[in-house]
């Protein structure tokens, strides 16, 4: 069945969510902090192994470094886009809409929740490839990968920050299930060198989810989101600085 993939992931999520509400309830705040500050670290540290897999490599015995330019260009155009669009309020403002309809208007840290377990599980190639492989062969071992991370991560966020973040399983369900709607369409443009740029920028969005758990909101990484596209159209740009 194709689609699977993307139906476990958002099951497991949604399970993680229920779980990790329970767990919340029993923990103490002083021990909630500690969690989503555990979080954020186990968060940064995932960022930097992504972003180092793409930037680093070895060449005649040496470690050396690029993708400099890439990184610069997109994060900062695809900031100024986010911002100019406002991402990050419309984000919250979706936050706030389901706090409402689920009687969560006494949870002040509801949206915050929301919007950081949704970006931490959704942005990524994993998310991609696995959505497109699920829906081009039919192979959804890699969203079951997804799948038991993001019920680790969600299930801690839950607990930490409250039930919002269970609430990431709905953009879950859009981008995977979008990804596997449009797959074949957009088969050719995933390239090896799109995929990998795209995983790097990811890394990064996700480094700076970690900041925003360990002291606070401190980057609007929302309206970074454009990057993300941006790095893809990178990959089809003959400029040498950017390979």
């Amino acid at each position: 069945m194709r689609g699977l993939g993307t139906i476990i992931n958002t099951v497991g999520i949604i399970l993680a969510g229920i779980i990790g509400s329970f767990l919340g309830n029993t923990f103490k705040p002083k021990l909630q902090d500690s969690l989503t500050k555990a979080c954020g670290i186990s968060v940064m540290f995932m960022g930097i192994a992504g972003a180092a897999e793409v930037m680093m490599t070895v060449e005649n015995g040496a470690l050396s470094s690029g993708k400099s330019m890439l990184i610069v260009l997109s994060l900062t155009i695809g900031m100024l886009i986010g911002e100019l669009i406002g991402i990050e309020d419309g984000l919250e403002r979706f936050g706030e809409w389901l706090k409402r309809k689920t009687r969560s208007t006494g949870d002040s840290s509801f949206v915050n929740a929301f919007m950081t377990a949704s970006l931490t599980v959704s942005i990524g190639a994993m998310a991609i490839v696995g959505a497109m492989t699920d829906a081009l062969t039919g192979d959804w071992s890699i969203l079951a990968v997804k799948t038991v991370l993001d019920f680790i991560m969600v299930m801690v966020l839950t607990a930490s920050m409250g039930k919002g973040a269970a609430f990431s399983a709905i953009p879950v369900l859009v981008i995977e299930g979008g990804f596997t709607l449009l797959a074949r369409l957009l088969d050719p443009i995933m390239t090896e060198i799109a995929l990998a740029y795209l995983s790097l920028t990811g890394s990064i969005l996700i480094f700076c989810i970690g900041i925003n758990l360990v002291w606070g909101k401190m980057i609007r990484t929302a309206n970074m989101l454009p990057s993300l596209v941006l790095s893809v159209v990178a990959a089809f740009i003959p400029w040498s600085v950017l390979h």
